[in-house]
C-alpha cells in the first residue's frame, strides 16, 4: 500500500483483508447453520456493505440511526436492540426492523400492542442476563453486578411470553470461544425451560472469530452441540469487531517534535478525538515499524493535536529519528474508531478510504470539513 501521497489523517480499510474475515465467518455459518450479523456499533463503514452483505445475513442496530442505516444501506435483516425505546421513535423503528429485542418485560408489554398492529411481521425477543461474567474490564462487562442490560431469571416469574419468539444474551467482549463454551450451559440451565415456545436465540457479540488465535473449531462444536440439543432454535451471532478486525489502519503525520524530559512528537491525529478507546479501554495501539521503548534507539511520546493534556497515544521507539512530515501507520484501526470519533476542540475527522488490492490503489470515499463540525452544534 503506497501512502506517500495520502493526505492525513485517514482511515484506510483493505478490501482484501475484509474479504478474508468474511470467508472465515462464512465458514462458520456453512458448518453450523448459524446466521451472523454485523453489529453496527463496532463497524458502520457503509461503503463496504455491498461486500459484507454477500456473506452476512443482516445488521444489528442499537439506535434509530443505526437501524435506518442498516435498512437503507445494508438491505438485509435488521435486528434492533436498545436498553429502552423512545416512544417518539418507535413507529419509525418498526419500519426498519425485522427483529426487535426488549430489555425488560415492562418495555415489551408497553410496545407489544404497537408491534401487533404493525403491517409487517416483526420477530420480538427479550434480552436475558445470565449473571455470568467473562469480561475482565468492568466497563465492558454486560453481566456485572447491577448491570442495566438484560432480564435476570428471577424477573421471569409470572411473565407472559406470548408473542415473543426469541431470547438474546450478550456476555462477551473480545473473547475466544472457550468463554462462550462456559457461558452457554449457564444460559441453558437458567432459561432453557423457556426454549420450547421460541424460534431463535441470539448469542450476542464479543466473539473474536477472526483473530489469529481464535478457536473456530471449538466455536463450531459449541454451536453444533446447542443445535442438536435444541433443533427447533435458529442461532444468531452479532459480532462487530470480528468483521473489521485487522482490516484497517489510521495513517497520521508528524507535525512537530518537542522536548520536555523526553522527545515528544505531535501528530495530526488524536487519541481523544480519533481513537477514543486508547483512553477509554485503555490500550496501546501498534504502529508499523515501531516498538516499545528500548526496542529501537529513538524513543518518542506520541501526542495528539487537541489541547487536552492527556491526549497522549503512548511511548514508542523507532529505528530512525522522527521528523516533521513522517507518516505513521496505526494498525487495526477500522473497528470502534469511525463509529466513536468526535470533533472535540474542533479537530477535523480523518478521511475514510478503501484500499483495492487488485489495483493497489487507495480510493478516498469521504472527506470531512467545517460543515461536519458546525452541523453538530447550534
Amino acid at each position: 500500500m503506497d501512502i506517500s501521497n495520502l493526505e492525513t489523517p485517514c482511515y484506510v480499510v483493505d478490501e482484501g483483508r475484509l474479504e478474508a474475515n468474511l470467508e472465515r465467518l462464512d465458514a462458520v455459518q456453512t458448518r453450523t447453520g448459524c446466521k451472523i450479523l454485523l453489529a453496527l456499533k463496532g463497524f458502520s463503514m457503509f461503503s463496504t456493505f455491498p461486500q459484507i452483505r454477500k456473506v452476512l445475513y443482516g445488521a444489528a442496530a442499537s439506535s434509530l440511526n443505526e437501524a435506518r442505516l442498516a435498512f437503507e444501506e445494508f438491505s438485509r435483516e435488521v435486528h434492533v436492540y436498545m436498553p429502552a425505546y423512545r416512544p417518539d421513535e418507535f413507529n419509525e423503528l418498526l419500519g426498519y426492523a425485522n427483529h426487535m429485542v426488549f430489555n425488560s418485560f415492562a418495555q415489551w408489554q408497553r410496545y407489544k400492542p404497537v408491534v401487533a398492529a404493525s403491517q409487517k411481521p416483526i420477530r420480538c425477543g427479550i434480552r436475558v442476563n445470565p449473571q455470568h461474567s467473562e469480561v475482565k474490564v468492568p466497563i465492558y462487562d454486560p453481566c456485572a453486578p447491577g448491570s442495566r442490560l438484560g432480564v435476570t431469571l428471577d424477573q421471569f416469574k409470572g411473565q407472559d411470553l406470548a408473542g415473543l419468539s426469541g431470547l438474546h444474551f450478550h456476555t462477551l467482549c473480545e473473547l475466544n470461544s472457550d468463554a462462550l463454551e462456559r457461558t452457554l450451559p449457564v444460559v441453558e440451565e437458567k432459561f432453557g425451560r423457556y426454549f420450547s415456545g421460541l424460534e431463535w436465540i441470539n448469542f450476542g457479540g464479543g466473539h473474536h472469530i477472526t483473530r489469529a488465535d481464535y478457536d473456530v473449531d471449538r466455536l463450531c462444536r459449541v454451536i453444533e452441540g446447542f443445535r442438536r440439543r435444541h433443533p427447533h432454535l435458529g442461532v444468531y451471532l452479532e459480532p462487530g469487531e470480528a468483521i473489521a478486525l485487522n482490516t484497517g489502519v489510521l495513517v497520521a503525520s508528524v507535525l512537530d517534535v518537542v522536548h520536555n524530559a523526553m522527545d515528544i512528537a505531535i501528530l495530526d491525529t488524536s487519541a481523544a478525538a480519533h481513537m477514543p478507546d486508547v483512553l477509554e479501554m485503555p490500550y496501546r495501539p501498534q504502529i508499523a515499524g515501531a516498538g516499545k521503548p528500548g526496542e529501537h534507539p529513538h524513543v518518542y511520546r506520541l501526542g495528539g493535536m487537541t489541547c487536552l493534556a492527556g491526549d497522549v497515544i503512548g511511548d514508542y521507539s523507532f529505528p530512525e529519528p522522527l521528523k516533521v512530515g513522517d507518516k505513521l501507520v496505526f494498525l487495526d484501526m477500522a473497528h470502534y474508531t469511525m463509529v466513536k470519533n468526535n470533533t472535540f476542540n474542533g479537530v477535523g475527522l480523518p478521511s475514510i478510504a478503501l484500499y483495492h488490492p487488485q489495483t493497489r490503489g487507495i480510493e478516498v470515499v469521504r472527506r470531512f470539513g467545517y460543515e461536519d463540525y458546525r452541523n453538530r452544534l447550534s
